[in-house]
């Protein structure tokens, strides 16, 4: 290829669109997809990102803002979640896999109810080639938001993660915590609508911090590293897009789950190779 061919896609400003987009939810789903990977929340972030179906139905048959509808739904099946798992015997797993469900199967209910000429579809699978201005707009202004509380707020929410009593008597305000991660978590999730849709958004909100947590230990290391992963994964998944002719979500999770597999593969040969290193050792001795 030539050079014109290859800096062609940045000719159009539909692309242009689509890597500014990429760049901006890269941020705030691979820093939470640290904190989801580290407290077992995959199912949670599945959820949610679910569950917003029937906000954004009921919000656009209201005619308010599906940013709205969205938040609102996100913050009700987390909460019902929260307090069922609170009051019963259930396994909280097993709650959040009946109310993400129901609650999609609201959404679906109502969204073949609805007789429009706009694109729903999109809501669902992403339309990044198709992003406009206020859409840059919003997801920059919650990436901006939740980006700056997840990073000076991330050592009171990894001690959250991992011991939640240890929190509270540190004079930690837990609930605080709990909610604020799931208002992050709801608010990032309407920021992907446009990029990635409901359904891609998951893994967008997992396998940056599955990834990053394969390649390094440190906490504070995985949180950059799980941003420059998948703002890389992004950006070549739209470029790549362009000339596979393919949409470019679908295609940006490929290259995550090939990023997860190399570096599923490495630690594994590492960590072989350190267990011989350790029989060779001991027989040394």
């Amino acid at each position: 290829m030539t050079v014109e061919t290859l800096l062609l896609p940045f000719q159009f400003p539909f692309m242009q669109n689509a890597f500014l987009i990429s760049m901006i939810v890269s941020v705030p789903t691979a820093l939470l997809s640290c904190f989801l990977v580290m407290k077992g929340w995959a199912l949670m972030g599945d959820a949610v990102s679910h569950a917003v179906l029937p906000g954004i139905v009921l919000a656009y048959i209201l005619g308010i803002p599906l940013i709205i509808g969205a938040f609102a739904a996100g913050m009700t099946c987390a909460l019902a979640t929260g307090y069922l798992s609170t009051n019963s015997r259930v396994k909280q797993d097993t709650l959040m896999g009946v109310v993400f469900s129901g609650m999609f199967g609201l959404g679906i209910v109502l969204y073949v109810s609805v007789e429009t000429n706009a694109h729903l579809d999109h809501i669902l699978f992403g339309n990044m080639l198709g992003v406009e201005t206020h859409e840059l707009w919003t997801a920059g202004i919650i990436a901006l938001g939740v980006g700056l509380i997840l990073t000076l707020k991330w050592k009171d929410w990894l001690l959250h993660s991992f011991d939640p009593a240890q929190a509270r008597a540190s004079g930690l305000w837990v609930n605080w915590l709990h909610y604020g991660m799931l208002a992050a978590l709801s608010l990032t999730i309407v920021a992907t609508l446009s990029a990635a849709g409901l359904i891609l958004a998951i893994g967008l909100l997992i396998a940056p911090g599955a990834i990053a947590f394969l390649i390094v230990r440190k906490f504070s290391t995985m949180l950059w590293v799980s941003v420059i992963v998948c703002m890389a994964s992004m950006l070549l998944g739209t470029y790549a897009s362009f000339f596979l002719d393919s949409a470019p979500a679908p295609t940006v999770i490929l290259i995550m789950t090939i990023l997860f597999i190399i570096a599923f593969v490495r630690r594994q040969l590492l960590t072989r190779r350190m267990s011989l290193q350790r029989v060779e050792d001991g027989q040394g001795v």
